[in-house]
């Protein structure tokens, strides 16, 4: 399935572990000198209103990734809380 990255910001990103949905696809991690995509990144969201900060960014290695539909990604993250802590600072979730 070969996909443009306006077609992966539209779809929400779900963790099989459990059930969670993550959010969307904000950016790429691309190797430059594979011309490969090596993660998805998901930027922290501000958390109620903005007045308890926001969420980390969320970076997903490609291997977590299960399944990519029409209207999904499907990741596999066994500790998918390190995207949701209260700082901003990047967390690399990656195996």
């Amino acid at each position: 399935m070969i996909c443009t990255l306006e077609e992966l910001r539209s779809k929400d990103v779900i963790n099989v572990v459990n059930g969670e949905n993550l959010g969307r696809v904000d950016d790429l991690e691309m190797d430059a000198e594979n011309a490969a995509v090596t993660a998805l990144i998901l930027y922290g969201r501000p958390r109620v209103l903005g007045l308890f900060g926001s969420r980390d960014n969320c970076i997903i290695g490609f291997r977590q990734i299960q399944l990519i539909g029409r209207d999904v990604i499907l990741v596999r993250l066994e500790h998918s809380e390190f995207c949701k802590k209260g700082t901003n600072e990047k967390r690399i979730i990656r195996r």
